[in-house]
C-alpha cells in the first residue's frame, strides 16, 4: 500500500504525511515544475507542466493496493477503473456509486462556463474539512489493512 498524491494544489499534504508516518506507508507526491516540495518523507516526482502530465505519471505508478488523493474527478475515475482507492481533499471517497454523477456535474459546469455563465465557487477550507479528510484516509487505510 502506498499513498499517491496529485500534489500541485493539494491542501492536505501535511495530514497525509502525518498519517502515513503513523502506519509506515510510503507516500509519493507528484507535482509539476511550477511547484517545489520537500517534506522530508515523501518521494517527490516532478513532471512537466503539460496538461494532465501529473495524472499520467500517477497512473503509471498506480497499483490496486494504492490510495490516491486528488481533486480531479477524471483522474479519480481512472483510479477506480484500476481497482485502487481514491479520495479528495475534503474526505469524499470516490466510488463506483458516485463517480458518474460527479463527472456529469463537472461536465455541466464546464458547459455553463463555456457559454459565459457562472458556477458556484467553492467554499473556503475549514478545520472540519481537514478532519473529514483525515477520518476518511484512516478508514481507507484500516479497511485495506484488514485484508492483509
Amino acid at each position: 500500500m502506498r499513498i499517491l498524491v496529485d500534489a500541485d494544489a493539494c491542501p492536505v499534504k501535511d495530514i497525509i504525511i502525518k498519517v502515513a508516518k503513523q502506519f509506515s506507508i510510503p507516500v509519493t507526491m507528484i507535482i509539476d515544475t511550477a511547484h517545489e516540495l520537500n517534506d522530508g518523507y515523501s518521494t517527490i516526482i516532478t513532471v512537466g507542466q503539460d496538461r494532465d502530465s501529473a495524472d499520467f505519471a500517477l497512473m503509471k505508478l498506480l497499483t490496486i493496493d494504492d490510495i490516491v488523493v486528488t481533486q480531479d474527478y477524471g483522474l479519480a475515475a481512472l483510479v477506480l477503473g484500476k481497482g485502487a482507492k481514491a479520495l479528495n481533499q475534503n474526505g469524499l471517497v470516490f466510488t463506483d456509486n458516485n463517480i458518474d454523477k460527479l463527472l456529469f456535474e463537472r461536465f455541466l459546469g464546464q458547459k455553463v462556463r463555456r457559454a459565459g455563465g457562472r458556477t458556484i465557487n467553492s467554499k473556503k477550507r475549514t478545520k472540519d474539512d481537514n478532519q473529514h479528510f483525515e477520518t476518511a484516509l484512516l478508514e481507507i487505510i484500516n479497511f485495506g489493512r484488514s485484508f492483509e
